[in-house]
């Protein structure tokens, strides 16, 4: 078994994608035209979103992101060489800054921002080992 996607329920998944975009230099790869499904290219894994009101008609509830809430226990991480630079730019596109840069002590430079719906996003380079 394989990890395929990663699906996030947001309320706006085109104004989602166009954050991600934007934020973190993915492509788009499909957005349906009702606008409740979308996805984009991230490596072998994709990352979509489904809007919110799809898990409603899949038969479940889910407690929606909010930005003014605490986030999910959960947090999607984008590995790059300039942790500072994509830090900034996603801070420049409307992320939320949660904690800048830092090194770890394994090596590691990590950085956390939340996206335009609340969820958190770590921004880190690849772990050395």
């Amino acid at each position: 078994m394989k990890l395929g996607y990663v699906i996030l329920y947001v309320a706006d998944v085109g104004q989602t994608l166009s954050f991600y975009e934007k934020a973190f230099g993915l492509t788009r790869k499909f957005l349906h035209e009702s606008g409740m499904y979308g996805e984009l290219e991230t490596g072998s894994t994709t990352l979509s979103f489904a809007a919110e009101g799809m898990a409603e008609m899949n038969g479940f509830d889910v407690r929606p992101n909010k930005p003014d809430e605490l986030p999910a226990g959960a947090e999607l991480a984008f590995v790059t060489e300039d942790v500072n630079a994509a830090y900034t730019k996603a801070l420049a596109t409307g992320a939320i800054d949660c904690k800048a840069p830092s090194p770890k002590p394994w090596g590691q430079t990590v950085a956390y921002v939340r996206d335009i719906n609340g969820f958190m996003v770590e921004i880190c380079t690849p772990i050395q080992a």
